[in-house]
């Protein structure tokens, strides 16, 4: 391709509403243009990237068994309607209307409709397990879409389903594409790492993510460096036990008593106030969950995770209470707890529930409870693990301290189990002759995604930097000065026998100054980079360059082709 009659062009300029690496350098290299918020075109060079990365997604799931096929972006609303996910998506599901006032949903996943066609196609266990994947664009309809290809409305995914006879042929299943999942990151370099996540609006029993670990990621990941323990910041647990406590061996329950705690409306403040640490106290925090007002309370040195929370209501919206709602429901902040409270919901964590003889609020101004213990004063309608695991706290598994590292998902797979399968009747008959229901998986990869990772973990402060197998081209031809002493011959010569040769080349064939292509083959990323100049030209040499290299070589221009086949061939290989 001559970089002159490229479609798209690079820009000095940093896009101020770019945040992330990616996003600034798909901008910068003229490979992505923003169309309306959270959706992108992607232009010639992106596109070859995004081809090769869909490839080896695909030769990895053909490995795994699976089956290419393509399921349809609209959708009948009623298939949502009778899987009940129209409410747990909410209104990140696109619908429309057509011209006879029918409701379509734009697909932002396909379990729908795959388990239509299997309820259609499965009939006997002999058709199982099946694995249909497609390579397909989803629509969703996030509220604060960012970082450029890593949160759109608009996105390409691979999706592949999976249908077993039972949970034990499931879990096969779910091994092999997490072994699969693994081979392709290992396939683009990208350092994936597996961990516990929460299955939010698809469902099911079990998930993991695969995180691409980089400093620039939008996630956090929890992991534990003494074991194998992962997980991402909505699903990470902590050991709650407290070692070095003022708990008693057996610490009996105490009587409940109110004591004066003026000017103390924070756990710091009435921990402080009462000579106790915050692990003593009770903390109250108030939400809305689908419009009903939600006292959750944990103890006082632990935070509330929304996610886990949501989770545990089996809700949809989830929001902190505003403060005209916490009036409204009768509850005086800063000095709230559930003792007495009527007509509430209250959700307890774990932590709180097992700790003796907490101070607790009094449900009025300046007071407080001391020795307030669940079960005698007060009872929750669930109690559950809702509290944020944090940086240092003690593993769940081995009781090492938790870091925290940054991370981009580049992948989730599920375990849906039967609910599907029962909501929409899908069934087969066992080796017996019975009815019964197939036991499903799905497993997605965003490649949008998966491209702005890659280039999130290998950049420098130039631009971009591909791996030959993923590169839009092997070879960036440079000529310097064009018109003069044959630069222009040699380097047309050399563009059309790499060609030739099966080598993949961009060839900036413009009259640039050489700072400028320089800058241009560095922004744009291709490995290896040949430049041509007269003095070049005089010597019967070329020079190459590999991308991450800080200086060149000088090639003799007969053996030019030759060498540059052999570069770009093991850089493929490898």
């Amino acid at each position: 391709m001559r970089l002159s009659k490229l479609f798209g062009r690079t820009t000095r300029e940093t896009p101020a509403d770019a945040e992330s690496i990616s996003h600034q350098l798909l901008l910068k290299a003229g490979m992505i243009s923003q169309g309306t918020a959270g959706v992108y075109s992607y232009l010639p060079l992106s596109w070859r990237v995004l081809r090769k990365i869909e490839q080896v997604v695909r030769e990895e799931m053909d490995k795994a068994g699976g089956q290419e096929l393509r399921l349809p972006a609209l959708q009948p609303f009623e298939l949502w309607e009778t899987s009940g996910r129209c409410v747990s998506f909410g209104q990140s599901l696109f619908t429309l209307l057509d011209r006879k006032q029918h409701r379509l949903a734009l697909g932002p996943t396909h379990e729908e409709v795959i388990t239509d066609l299997a309820r259609r196609f499965i009939q006997s266990y002999r058709d199982m397990p099946a694995r249909p994947y497609q390579i397909q664009t989803k629509f969703r309809d996030e509220p604060r879409p960012r970082g450029g290809l890593l949160r759109v409305r608009e996105f390409i995914m691979k999706d592949m389903y999976s249908f077993d006879t039972d949970f034990d042929s499931l879990d096969i299943t779910y091994r092999t594409m997490a072994q699969a999942y693994a081979n392709i990151y290992r396939r683009l370099g990208v350092p994936a790492v597996m961990v516990e996540a929460d299955s939010g609006a698809i469902g099911g029993k079990d998930s993991h993510e695969f995180m691409a670990l980089t400093p620039t990621g939008e996630d956090i990941v929890m992991h534990c460096p003494a074991c194998a323990y992962a997980a991402n910041m909505e699903k990470a647990s902590s050991n709650k036990s407290v070692k070095e406590s003022c708990f008693e061996a057996d610490e009996s329950a105490k009587t409940l008593e109110e004591v004066a705690t003026p000017d103390s409306s924070t756990i710091e403040d009435v921990a402080a106030y009462l000579h106790l640490p915050t692990y003593k106290t009770l903390k109250a925090v108030f939400y809305m969950a689908d419009g009903q007002f939600i006292l959750a309370v944990i103890r006082g040195d632990l935070e509330v995770n929304d996610v886990k929370l949501q989770r545990a209501l089996k809700c949809t919206d989830l929001r902190l209470a505003e403060a005209e709602e916490v009036q409204a429901a009768g509850i005086i902040a800063g000095f709230c707890s559930p003792i007495g409270v009527k007509g509430i919901r209250v959700v307890a964590d774990d932590s709180a529930t097992g700790a003796p003889n907490l101070v607790a609020g009094a449900n009025r101004a300046g007071y407080h409870f001391i020795n307030s213990n669940y079960g005698r004063d007060y009872v929750a309608e669930t109690v559950a693990d809702i509290a944020l695991a944090r940086e240092n706290d003690p593993c769940p598994r081995c009781g090492g301290l938790l870091r925290a590292d940054r991370g981009i998902e580049v992948g989730h797979i599920f375990k849906l189990g039967t609910h599907l399968s029962e909501m929409l009747s899908a069934s087969f008959l066992d080796e017996s002759g019975v009815s019964q229901l197939p036991v499903m998986g799905c497993y997605g990869i965003g490649l949008g995604r998966l491209l702005a990772a890659i280039i999130e973990y290998s950049h420098d402060d130039k631009g971009i930097i591909w791996p030959m197998s993923l590169a839009p081209y092997h070879v960036h031809i440079c000529t310097i000065n064009p018109d003069k002493d044959g630069v222009a011959t040699m380097g047309e010569s050399l563009y059309e026998q790499l060609q030739t040769a099966g080598v993949e080349v961009l060839y900036d064939d413009g009259v640039a100054s050489p700072g400028v292509k320089f800058n241009d083959a560095d922004l744009i990323g291709v490995p290896v980079r040949v430049t041509i100049s007269p003095r070049t030209v005089a010597a019967k040499t070329v020079e190459v360059k590999l991308r991450t290299a800080k200086d060149s070589i000088f090639v003799p221009v007969d053996d030019a082709v030759v060498t540059l086949t052999r570069m770009v061939r093991d850089a493929l290989a490898e």
